[in-house]
């Protein structure tokens, strides 16, 4: 299978000016009707114009808004990847493991605390060059989004798609997330591989620190980010479409805490740092600027080296559309007058 990808997919962008064509030229059509009109009856105005043609005009200018739909393809420069190699990198291995219980829908953290960490992560995940990177949700629970990989519009994809909803048991077992987290490196000794946890620390399922301790055996950093507030806030509910705020068995509200001492404990016993994020920095520029001074290992991974352009097919077709809008005029011509291509009898 071919990998297929823009070589400059900025330039897409521009496709969002093709709606706005299709806006200015349906006003400007609103506004010659209007014109034609205070001229004088339809009937009359169409035995004063017969060569006028409202079909053509927009049939030219679908052709143009297929050509310039076209052009900007080609300027994207469609390619398909046409060689597959095993190359070698010297990186380190990050895995990311992001708490999604429903206490990270907090909003002390602007939005709330689970979108500004995986805005964050999106901006991390785009510094990355050699480096491999898996990511990890939990909740009562963990599980694996992403196993380790190089793939990182693959990562941003499905770290796109994260939410509490997810994740069936609710809960925040940090301790479950970094067994699982051990277990997901490449096999292989070296100071090479590195845990990021962000979470709010209210660990109610496990002993995190003890597994803390036999990831640091095994040669695993871990760093720890706290996103949330120590003072504690309630957790906003969607019920019957209005906001509400998420209730115990008892019937009072919940209120989410930072629990920083127990990610401070976690972070020491893995030879890691602790960071407090914030609504204007989460922390993960701190945390990746210790990571790249980690000692780098060579690792192996499948990725295409080569890529060919596939524009031809898209210029082919915006110059045949060039080439069927220069030959059809906006006028009628008297002398064709009896072929009606434009003309359809409902």
């Amino acid at each position: 299978m071919q990998l297929f990808r823009f070589a400059n997919p900025d330039f897409l962008y521009l496709l969002l000016l093709l709606p706005v064509m299709v806006i200015l030229w349906i006003l400007n059509d609103i506004r010659k009707k209007q014109a034609l009109k205070r001229l004088g009856e339809t009937e009359l105005v169409d035995r004063l114009l017969p060569e006028l043609s409202g079909i053509r005009s927009a049939f030219k200018f679908f052709l143009q808004f297929l050509v310039i739909a076209a052009v900007i393809i080609i300027i994207a420069r469609p390619q398909f990847g046409s060689k597959l190699e095993e190359v070698k990198k010297q990186g380190v291995e990050v895995i990311i493991a992001l708490d999604v219980s429903n206490s990270m829908l907090a909003q002390d953290i602007q939005p709330d605390r689970l979108t500004r960490a995986k805005q964050a992560l999106t901006r991390l995940i785009d510094n990355l060059d050699n480096d491999k990177i898996g990511l990890i949700v939990f909740a009562g629970d963990a599980y694996t989004q992403i196993p380790i990989t190089t793939d990182y519009v693959s990562a941003k994809m499905f770290l796109s798609a994260i939410n509490p909803e997810m994740v069936p048991k609710q809960g925040t077992a940090i301790g479950a997330a970094i067994d699982l987290g051990m277990r997901s490196f490449s096999p292989g000794e070296g100071k090479s591989k590195t845990m990021i946890i962000i979470t709010d620390g209210e660990n109610h399922e496990d002993d995190p620190v003890a597994k803390a301790s036999e990831a640091a055996a095994a040669g695993i950093v871990i760093h720890t980010i706290g996103i949330g507030s120590p003072d504690g806030v309630p957790v906003p509910v969607m019920r019957g479409g209005k906001i509400d705020y998420l209730k115990d068995v008892d019937g009072n509200t919940v209120i989410t805490k930072l629990d920083e001492d127990i990610l401070k404990r976690i972070a020491i016993s893995a030879e890691g740092n602790y960071v407090r994020a914030s609504s204007s920095n989460i922390g993960l520029d701190e945390i990746y600027g210790e990571i790249k001074k980690m000692k780098t290992q060579e690792m192996e991974s499948t990725m295409y080296t080569e890529y060919n352009d596939q524009f031809q097919i898209f210029a082919v077709i915006a110059l045949f559309l060039l080439f069927i809008d220069f030959i059809i005029m906006e006028r009628k011509n008297r002398k064709l007058a009896n072929i009606r291509l434009f003309k359809f009898r409902i």
